[in-house]
């Protein structure tokens, strides 16, 4: 019997480790993709997962950055841009979502940094109620573009000018990734962290 040279296993394993690496995670029919290109750069997936209210299915949420990051600290603090995509695996009707935004942001902010908030949520909710509802497949993008802002996407198209504030953002990522979270369990599949 012959033996199988050891660098051709090897090599091998290597071809199927990387052909596994670059096919898409698929969650619930939801291909997440392993990059992202934000602002001319290009991405890795933090992690990926589902957001649930009660025992409905609402959105597959997954955040992209430059370097990896497990705390809303490291993610506001990692250099270049940032990407917070969430698809829909429901019906959802805009205003509503856009007024759970609004609350998670309160829980996540202290009164006198929410006054400061204000002009943005209101130009927020305005995003939410122009689309008036959020069909099974649409997705939302919140992309960081260092000099530029927060860029919103919905439905395939930029919505309005962007967030220029850095706090501003921070207090919307605050929503997924900070103390109190919108969903525990999406906050540590984002963050990449297993339990």
């Amino acid at each position: 019997m012959r033996l199988i040279k050891p660098s051709l296993l090897l090599a091998a394993a290597l071809f199927f480790s990387l052909q596994a690496t670059a096919a898409p995670t698929v969650i619930h029919g939801v291909k997440v993709q392993e990059t992202a290109v934000v602002g001319g750069a290009t991405l890795q997936l933090n992690g990926a997962g589902t957001r649930y209210k009660g025992p409905f299915k609402v959105y597959v949420g997954d955040l992209y950055t430059s370097k990896k990051v497990s705390s809303l600290e490291e993610l506001i603090a990692a250099p270049g841009p940032k990407r917070l995509s969430m698809t829909m695996l429901r019906e959802v009707e805009a205003g509503p979502f856009g007024k759970l935004l609004t609350r998670g942001v309160e829980d996540n902010t202290s009164k006198p940094e929410m006054s400061k908030l204000v002009p943005g949520l209101i130009r927020m909710g305005d995003i939410f109620t122009v689309n008036k509802v959020l069909l099974v497949g649409d997705v939302i993008t919140l992309d960081w573009i260092p000099g530029t802002g927060m860029v919103v996407t919905a439905k395939g198209k930029v919505q309005g000018e962007p967030f220029k504030e850095p706090e501003f953002f921070k207090a919307m990522m605050s929503i997924w990734f900070g103390s109190s979270p919108a969903d525990y369990m999406l906050k540590d599949a984002m963050l990449g962290i297993t339990k």
